[in-house]
């Protein structure tokens, strides 16, 4: 019961000192407003790049034509060589007189072209298989394997585009993801400093509480919890524009940008994780902070 005394009187006096020196906590608390949000930015921006990519990879399809004769039994016959493909995520079969009667409805130019073909066999189209991976960079050894089954005409993928849209949605991830890091980094680097400038300013205080024998931990544990509340205070408002700011952005947009191809992610809980991952910043680093800059006064 006494230790938890002890951490409730220091949380109370950690609280009041804030508020004490609020012109310094104001300046931390500042700090640590624009540098958060900065990180908010970039992490909405970083998650939705990779959601966009993924949307794309997971959309690229690998369409097989069969022979123009092929029977219907030895259509069957490749729909289980397919299954037996690794990597082979899911696949559905395109019938040429489906296919017909989907393009006849979509263009009248069509219409009037394919209309004289309601037979199977005079039907110039042909059947395909659309093919979708699980690993988009294996595209190419599936489409080579797709390509070597007997009845199989021809496979198209969008070859040396695709390797190339992997290529650049790797360097965009990886781009994204050293942003956010570095600005983690950077974050942590500018809030620490701005608080230490805070406990600097206060090394008299520091001394005092030296002289009348107060212990390292007994000096260390206020200035830390200090530290946790202008990390906490200073996490409030880039929460609540990265809540409020990023579902307004995303019903004005009706959750795309341009185009439907370009998906947003939805506000919940992608913001609530967002938010999280702020505040933990924020606390973490603002207790840091204040450790090392107390630390230096006490020689440890």
């Amino acid at each position: 019961m006494k230790a938890f005394r002890i951490l409730g009187r220091n949380i109370r006096d950690a609280f009041k000192s804030v508020f004490r020196n609020f012109s310094l906590s104001l300046a931390s608390i500042a700090c640590i407003v624009i540098t958060l949000l900065v990180v908010s930015i970039a992490i909405i921006l970083s998650f939705n790049v990779n959601n966009f990519t993924k949307a794309v990879e997971k959309d690229m399809t690998i369409v097989a034509f069969l022979d123009r004769d092929i029977s219907l039994e030895r259509i069957e016959e490749i729909k289980d060589e397919i299954n037996l493909i690794n990597n082979v995520e899911s696949f559905t079969f395109e019938d040429k007189m489906t296919i017909s009667s989907e393009m006849m409805e979509e263009s009248g130019d069509f219409n009037s072209i394919l209309e004289k073909y309601d037979d199977r066999e005079d039907n110039p189209l042909l059947d395909a298989f659309q093919v979708k991976v699980t690993d988009i960079n294996k595209i190419d050894e599936v489409a080579k394997e797709i390509e070597q089954i007997d009845g199989v005409n021809s496979v198209k993928y969008g070859e040396g585009m695709v390797e190339q849209l992997v290529s650049v949605f790797d360097i965009v991830k990886k781009v994204s993801y050293g942003v956010v890091i570095a600005l983690i980094i950077v974050t942590a680097f500018l809030i620490s400093n701005t608080i230490k400038i805070t406990i600097f300013s206060r090394k008299r205080e520091i001394e005092i509480m030296r002289l009348v024998g107060a212990s390292n931990i007994n000096i260390k544990i206020p200035f830390i919890l200090e530290g946790l509340f202008l990390g906490l205070f200073g996490s409030i408002i880039p929460i609540l524009v990265t809540i409020i700011g990023y579902e307004a952005l995303y019903n004005s947009f009706n959750g795309q940008i341009m185009s439907p191809f370009i998906q947003l992610i939805t506000p919940l809980p992608f913001t609530y994780i967002v938010s999280l991952v702020l505040m933990a910043i924020g606390i973490l680093v603002g207790m840091f902070g204040s450790w090392r800059a107390v630390r230096k006064y006490l020689k440890i």
